[in-house]
């Protein structure tokens, strides 16, 4: 059934996994919390779900799982990337929770960066390509990544928060998007995307940093995609 809607609509498909996605897992996140092994088990079905059906129809070199970018001197090494990894802990290094709870919490959050990248740079931007074009299939895709933050509200977030999370999120989805366009492949971003997210469950609440952090983060993300813009695929 699902190779079947892949096959007829590239772009349904991919927005029918981002909709089952927050459809399952705000509620979860919202009533259980990060730190809950619900999340994390929900989250592992999610991955395995995506993995199964990427690996049983061959499309790893699609959506760029083949391996690493072989030339990461062309794209500064993803240095700012791996910069923007550290904001999080800008404020200050402890852990959200105790014992279990952080693990289940880190463990969801690499698991996130994995099922995200997925959706949205890989099933959904690479669906818009062929009849959107590049330029607009990357819009979509960042745009879309950021604005889907809106569903944290559920979650009992508060709306500063949620507000910069969005910031934030579009912000670093034109970086990864460029990233993957670029490079050919999604490792990378599935990694800073993961490592994001893992050190948020280490970071100390700090307004002034967390600001700090989208400002430099919206500056480090149009810089370097600028300069991957430039660049010869």
């Amino acid at each position: 059934m699902l190779k079947k809607l892949y096959e007829k609509n590239e772009v349904l498909f991919a927005v029918l996994w981002i909709l089952v996605y927050c459809l399952v897992l705000v509620p979860i996140r919202g009533n259980l919390g990060d730190e809950s092994i619900w999340m994390t088990l929900a989250l592992f079905v999610f991955a395995a779900g995506i993995a199964v059906f990427v690996k049983s129809n061959h499309l790893e070199e699609k959506y760029g799982l083949n391996g690493w970018p072989k030339n990461t001197r062309r794209f500064l090494y993803f240095l700012p990337m791996w910069i923007i990894v550290t904001g999080n802990l800008w404020g200050g290094i402890a852990p959200a929770y105790k014992g279990a709870a952080q693990l289940f919490a880190v463990l969801s959050m690499a698991l996130v960066g994995y099922v995200e990248e997925m959706l949205f740079r890989g099933f959904l931007f690479k669906a818009l390509i062929p009849k959107n074009g590049i330029n607009t299939a990357v819009i979509i895709s960042s745009v879309t990544f950021g604005m889907g933050h809106i569903v944290n509200l559920l979650t009992g977030q508060g709306n500063s928060e949620t507000i910069v999370q969005i910031i934030f999120a579009v912000s670093l989805g034109f970086l990864f998007t460029m990233v993957f366009y670029k490079s050919g492949s999604l490792l990378p971003c599935i990694a800073a995307h993961s490592l994001i997210d893992v050190f948020s469950k280490f970071s100390v609440d700090s307004p002034a940093a967390d600001w700090i952090n989208v400002i430099a983060t919206i500056i480090l993300a149009v810089t370097y995609s600028i300069y991957l813009c430039r660049l010869k695929n």
